[in-house]
C-alpha cells in the first residue's frame, strides 16, 4: 500500500456524532463508503423495507454467512476502487466490528486512521431521539447499545482507535476539533 493513499474510518456509539465528521469532509470533495449502506442497498436489493427489523436481520445474515468481516470486505473493494481512480484520501463512515477493525489494519496497515467520536449516552440518546430519521426513545437507544457493544463488539474498535475526538458540545466545534487533528496529521482537504 502506498503511503499516500489513506482511509479515514470513522467508529463510535449511534448518535456520537460520526455522520457530522463525514458529511463535513465529503462538503469538501473527499469520496466515501458507508457501512449502513452496504445494509441498505442489501435490504432493498431483497424487496424489503427499510427499517430496523430488516436491517438487523440482513446485517446478522451476511455476517453469518459470509463472516463477521462480511461489510469490511465490501468496503474495502470500494476504497481500492477510490484508490484506483487516483482518489488518496478516502472517508469511511460507521466500522462497526473487532473483526471489521482488524481486517481494515490487516490490510491497509497505518493508512487506515481510525478515529473514534466518543459522546456521552445522554447526549447520544438526546440526539438520536431528535434525528429525523429513524428517531430512538430511551428504550431503544439503549437496546441499540447493547447490540452494538455485545452482539457485533463495537467496543474494540472505540477501544483500540488511533484518535478520539470528544463530541459534547455542538458540531461546530467537533468539525474544529477535526480540522485539528487533520492538521495535525498533515492531511490536506
Amino acid at each position: 500500500m502506498k503511503e499516500d493513499k489513506k482511509a479515514l474510518v470513522f467508529v463510535g456509539m449511534a448518535g456520537a456524532g460520526k455522520t457530522v465528521c463525514v458529511e463535513y469532509l465529503k462538503s469538501k470533495g473527499l469520496p466515501s463508503a458507508y457501512f449502513g449502506g452496504i445494509i441498505l442497498q442489501e435490504v432493498l436489493d431483497r424487496g424489503m423495507k427499510w427499517n430496523e427489523y430488516n436491517e438487523k436481520m440482513v446485517r446478522e445474515e451476511l455476517r453469518q454467512k459470509e463472516g463477521n468481516g462480511a461489510l469490511a470486505i465490501r468496503i474495502l473493494k470500494q476504497i481500492e476502487e477510490f484508490f484506483e481512480q487516483n482518489k488518496n484520501l478516502v472517508v469511511i463512515d460507521g466500522l462497526y466490528s473487532w473483526s471489521e477493525y482488524k481486517m481494515f489494519k490487516e490490510v491497509l496497515g497505518e493508512n487506515a486512521i481510525v478515529i473514534a467520536i466518543v459522546t456521552p449516552r445522554r447526549i447520544r440518546h438526546q440526539r438520536l431521539a431528535k434525528r429525523p430519521i429513524r428517531p430512538y426513545n430511551e428504550t431503544d437507544a439503549n437496546l441499540r447499545d447493547y447490540n452494538e457493544i455485545e452482539g457485533i463488539n463495537k467496543g474494540g474498535p472505540i477501544a483500540d482507535a488511533d484518535y478520539y475526538l470528544a463530541n459534547d458540545m455542538t458540531k461546530e466545534s467537533l468539525i474544529k476539533d477535526l480540522q485539528k487533528l487533520l492538521d495535525k496529521l498533515k492531511i490536506k482537504i
